[in-house]
């Protein structure tokens, strides 16, 4: 396994590799299983695996967000080991952006508005900045996101079509705790009993799914509010019912594999998001 600390030492590497097919994992460290089976993926449909591992500020829109930001290189670097990943790029910010570099504006047509880009003003855009310069950098064949960041990842499709780039965007379904608790750096932050009540969240989105021929969208939401204001640790920022293409709200229930639920909340004071399609 190669390590890289600079885009100029690993372009030159990848420009005598050219003839090699290569996928792109990008993440911000903190590596749980789900990460992993990315990685997994990734090394099965092609020849060279980076996995980039950068806490990028721009997608912050709370500073103490990313100083918070849970960091666990080494022992990252030892799990990517393991699956025989070939490329960990580890940039610094100063390898990635200029001095008092602003991040780029992008239009989606609304879909970087809703949901996470109502609540979190100029997320995507850094996060969308971001993904441009890894893009550019590496130019892969193929790139791996998981489903628990749908927004994000609907966002990085429409970002390859509008630039006209030639990457296969492949999505991965959201790995699971046993509890149901979708994996996710942030979890790292909350204790035994604050994962076992974040756990509502995807107990949330089963309901929704269960009981959607039976009750409407605005019965499903009542309800699940009044779960969340029972607990004094749990806040329920929102959650939506969308096309599950464009994420656009919608009063109905689409066709099978055409509705996604998508929610957000804080437990104990850490923003958790996850989603479910049906």
């Amino acid at each position: 396994m190669r390590i890289f600390k600079t885009k100029t030492e690993l372009s030159s590497y990848l420009s005598l590799n050219s003839t090699l097919s290569t996928a792109f994992v990008p993440t911000m460290g903190a590596l749980h299983k789900g990460h992993l089976e990315l990685v997994k993926k990734a090394k099965s449909q092609s020849h060279i695996v980076i996995c980039s591992i950068f806490v990028n500020p721009t997608q912050f829109d709370k500073k103490e967000d990313f100083n918070n930001y849970p960091n666990t290189l080494s022992n990252d670097l030892m799990q990517l080991k393991k699956l025989n990943c070939d490329i960990v790029y580890t940039p610094t910010i100063s390898d990635l952006y200029t001095k008092n570099e602003k991040v780029k504006h992008y239009d989606f047509d609304g879909l970087d508005r809703v949901l996470e880009g109502q609540f979190r003003k100029g997320h995507f855009d850094g996060v969308v900045t971001i993904i441009e310069k890894f893009f550019s950098i590496i130019k892969p064949q193929k790139a791996f996101f998981g489903q628990k960041d749908l927004q994000q990842l609907l966002i990085v499709k429409a970002l390859t079509k509008k630039l006209n780039l030639p990457i296969e965007i492949i999505c991965i379904p959201t790995v699971r705790e046993k509890s149901g608790l979708a994996m996710s750096s942030r979890n790292k932050l909350l204790n035994e009993k604050e994962l076992e009540k974040a756990t509502i969240l995807y107990k949330s989105l089963l309901y929704c799914r269960k009981n959607s021929k039976n009750l409407s969208i605005q019965q499903l939401k009542e309800n699940i509010s009044i779960c969340f204001e029972k607990e004094e640790s749990l806040k329920l920022e929102y959650l939506a019912f969308a096309n599950y293409s464009t994420l656009k709200s919608i009063s109905h229930l689409k066709k099978e594999g055409e509705t996604a639920v998508c929610i957000a909340a804080f437990v104990a004071g850490v923003r958790l998001i996850d989603n479910i399609i049906f």
